[in-house]
C-alpha cells in the first residue's frame, strides 16, 4: 500500500512531437500522486497569467492552427498539495499544402474580453490573431479614417470610456500579403447627470401651461420619471410633463429620475406660479371703486 502524498515529477508532454497545421495533438499531464491527482491544463499568455484550457488530464486539439503556437504548462493537485510542470513551446507549422493555396495572412478573428456586456471603468482587451507563416505583424485602427493607434495583437483599455464606443480594424500583415477584421465596441454607462428646463422659463403664470422637460445621456438609453417633492407617486414616466391650466397647488420643487441598468441620477427644477394677467386686473377692478369711495368721504369731511 502506498502512502499519501502530494503530486511530484509533474510533467506536460505532446503528442506528436512535431506539430502540423491541421493535425490532432493532444497534451497529456501526468504526475505521481496519492490519492490521484486533479488536473488543470494552461496556454502562457503574453503578458498575462495562464489561460485555463482543460480542467482534465488531457487537452485535444482536433484541428491545430498556427495561432495555437506558444507555452504551455498544467498543474497537479490533491488534498496534500499542488504542483506546476515545468512549461512547454509548441510551435505549429504551416500546412505546405495550405501554403501553395494562399501565401498571405488568414482573415483575423478578432476577440473582446472580458466578453459580454463592456462597462465603463473596466479593463478591456480587444485580440487579434492570424494564421500565417511567417508570423504576421498586427495593428490596431479606429474608425473609418483608419488612424493606427497600436502595432501589436492586443489593444488594451485600461479604464474604458463612453468616448472609447466605435468600430476597431485590426490588420494581420507578413511579407506575403495582409488581411483585415473589423469589431464594434459598444461602451456600456450609467446615466449622467440629468439637465431640467421649464418652458415657457421664469414664473408661471396663474391659468397657463408650462412644459418640464429632463434630457440625459445615458447607454442603454435610460427611463425618465418626473416627481414633486414630497409626493411619493410619479407625475409622469417620460422626458417631458406638461402641466395644464397651473394653479397655486402646483407650485413646489419637482425632480427628474434617470435610470438605466448601471445606475441612476436625479435633478430638480422648481415651478413657480405668480397671478395671471386677468387676476391683477380683477383686483385693479375691485380696489379703485374703494380708493373713490374714500376719497369722496374725505372731500365731504374737509368742506364741513
Amino acid at each position: 500500500m502506498f502512502s499519501p502524498d502530494a503530486p511530484r515529477t509533474t510533467v506536460l508532454s505532446v503528442t506528436p512531437s512535431e506539430t502540423v497545421e491541421g493535425s490532432s495533438v493532444t497534451l497529456t499531464c501526468s504526475s505521481d500522486a496519492n490519492p490521484a491527482a486533479k488536473y488543470d491544463i494552461y496556454r502562457v499568455n503574453e503578458g498575462q497569467h495562464g489561460q485555463l484550457l482543460r480542467t482534465e488530464i488531457q487537452s485535444v486539439f482536433s484541428s491545430i492552427q498556427v495561432s495555437d503556437t506558444g507555452r504551455y504548462y498544467c498543474t497537479a493537485g490533491n488534498d496534500l498539495g499542488s504542483q506546476t510542470s515545468p512549461s512547454i513551446d509548441i510551435n505549429v507549422k504551416l500546412n505546405v499544402y495550405l501554403l501553395f493555396l494562399s501565401d498571405a495572412p488568414k482573415v483575423p478573428s478578432v476577440s473582446i474580453s472580458p466578453s459580454g456586456d463592456i462597462m465603463e471603468g473596466n479593463s478591456v482587451t480587444l485580440t487579434c490573431s492570424s494564421d500565417a507563416n511567417p508570423a504576421a505583424n498586427y495593428t490596431w485602427y479606429r474608425g473609418k479614417d483608419k488612424k493606427p493607434m497600436k502595432s501589436n495583437k492586443n489593444l488594451i483599455f485600461n479604464s474604458i470610456n463612453s468616448n472609447d464606443s466605435g468600430q476597431y480594424y485590426c490588420t494581420a500583415t507578413n511579407t506575403k500579403g495582409q488581411n483585415n477584421s473589423r469589431v464594434n465596441v459598444d461602451v456600456k454607462y450609467a446615466p449622467r447627470s440629468p439637465s431640467v428646463s421649464l418652458s415657457p422659463s421664469g414664473d408661471i403664470m396663474k391659468g397657463s401651461s408650462v412644459t418640464l422637460t429632463c434630457s440625459s445621456d445615458a447607454n442603454p438609453a435610460a427611463n425618465y420619471s418626473w416627481y414633486k417633492e414630497g409626493e411619493k407617486a410619479p407625475k409622469a414616466s417620460e422626458k417631458s410633463f406638461t402641466i395644464t391650466n397651473i394653479q397655486n397647488e402646483h407650485n413646489g420643487n419637482y425632480y427628474c429620475k434617470v435610470q438605466n441598468k448601471i445606475g441612476w441620477h436625479n435633478a430638480t427644477v422648481t415651478v413657480n406660479v405668480v397671478a395671471g394677467k386677468l387676476s391683477l386686473m380683477y383686483i385693479l377692478i375691485g380696489t379703485i371703486p374703494s380708493i373713490l369711495l374714500i376719497m369722496i368721504f374725505l372731500l365731504v369731511l374737509i368742506s364741513r
